[in-house]
């Protein structure tokens, strides 16, 4: 083997592209313990991504802390695909993403589920506590509901706020604006009212003269 093939082999084997590899036991363990509900199953560049039926999620990661030691879940959150290329019309709109982590065997995996605007995802606050606020979050920022959620509020947006900021047909402006009302002596929603504003000049002074 030439100098060139074997650092192409070796480029390749770093991101994934053709190298084999066996299943991690956690992967394999999720295919023998839900069989048909594994929808699908990716390398990934830092970790393997397992997407599931959204029906089972509580039960894989009961699964993946008891007998894996996924001791943490650093995130969860939303993704809005509907704008996405190539995504299918009849597939669910949102996906739910977490990112797991075992520490004492140093190494992480990212579940996904899909869901609807009017589907429940079962809360896996009984697994990890610190699913909390995150959970809120996506409840706040895509509308996804949280089925067993113990305090399922919203987290950044006033509890009066209308719509979900991260959803692909929400505007970037937004929809209304937050006032100090003097009068009512509270805050208050207003309609947006923006100006169109010219911070610099479109041409230097000069650049238009002979």
């Amino acid at each position: 083997m030439t100098e060139k093939n074997m650092t192409e082999e070796k480029l390749q084997d770093d991101i994934g592209v053709t190298a084999e590899t066996a299943l991690p036991p956690e992967v394999d363990g999720l295919r023998k313990r839900f069989g048909d509900q594994v929808l699908d199953v990716e390398a990934g560049l830092d970790c393997p991504s397992v997407t599931l039926a959204r029906e089972c999620i509580a039960e894989a990661c009961h699964y993946l802390k008891g007998e894996h030691s996924f001791e943490q879940v650093m995130d969860i959150c939303g993704v809005d695909r509907s704008d996405y290329r190539g995504w299918p019309a009849d597939a669910p709109r949102f996906q739910v993403v977490y990112q797991l982590l075992s520490v004492s065997r140093n190494c992480r995996i990212r579940l996904k589920v899909g869901a609807n605007e009017r589907d429940l995802v079962d809360s896996v606050t009984e697994v990890w506590p610190t699913a909390n606020w995150f959970e809120r979050e996506a409840f706040d920022m895509y509308g996804i509901i949280f089925n067993h959620h113990p305090d399922l509020r919203r987290l950044l947006t006033d509890y009066g706020f209308e719509g979900y900021p991260l959803r692909k047909d929400f505007p970037v402006t937004g929809r209304v604006e937050m006032f100090f009302d003097e009068a009512q002596w509270r805050c208050v929603y207003r309609p947006n009212k923006l100006e169109t504003r010219q911070l610099i000049q479109k041409s230097w002074p000069g650049v238009d003269r002979g």
